[in-house]
């Protein structure tokens, strides 16, 4: 196996794997990663709300967030390695998230189930336009790719939020 000298192992690692500048780069890894800190931040909320909610309906609004909280978690490694495929780092901690996170955590011991779901509903809107503003960096860095995958979690975003909304009414 040969050995790669300091400048050639330094190349290596900066090495892009897909076409993008150095700039659209980190562009899409900024844009990225601070979308990945906000699934991350409402998975975790949607989880404690799930975890904690009370009431006559609780069984309905258990499964629903539940379901929520399983879709949210499903893209966290897709942006994640999306991040890695187009030449970035990305997070890489607890720590990390909190500094990057838009979603607010909320540690009250209790919450009413009505403004759980009020709650969940402003941040799913939130993680919306999040993706919308992520959708212009990619586009315009010509990733269609990650442009194509932040329009399909818009529209889960947009179909949770109509769903919490829903069940509020």
């Amino acid at each position: 196996m040969a050995s790669h000298t300091h400048q050639e192992a330094k190349a290596i690692r900066t090495h892009v794997p897909a076409s993008f500048s150095p700039e659209e780069v980190r562009n899409i890894s900024s844009v990225l990663n601070a979308l990945l800190a906000d699934v991350f931040a409402l998975y975790l909320k949607t989880k404690n709300f799930h975890w904690h909610i009370v009431g006559p309906h609780f069984r309905d609004f258990h499964l629903m967030l539940d379901e929520q909280a399983a879709q949210l978690f499903a893209i966290t490694d897709v942006i994640a390695e999306r991040v890695r495929k187009v030449g970035g780092t990305t997070i890489h901690s607890i720590g990390h998230i909190a500094k990057l996170q838009r979603i607010m955590d909320n540690d009250q011991a209790e919450v009413d189930p009505r403004d759980m779901l009020l709650e969940l509903h402003a941040d799913n809107k939130i993680l919306v336009e999040s993706l919308r503003a992520a959708r212009e960096v990619t586009s315009k860095a010509h990733d269609f790719a990650t442009t194509a995958l932040l329009e399909g979690w818009m529209d889960e975003a947009e179909r949770r939020a109509w769903f919490l909304h829903s069940s509020t009414r």
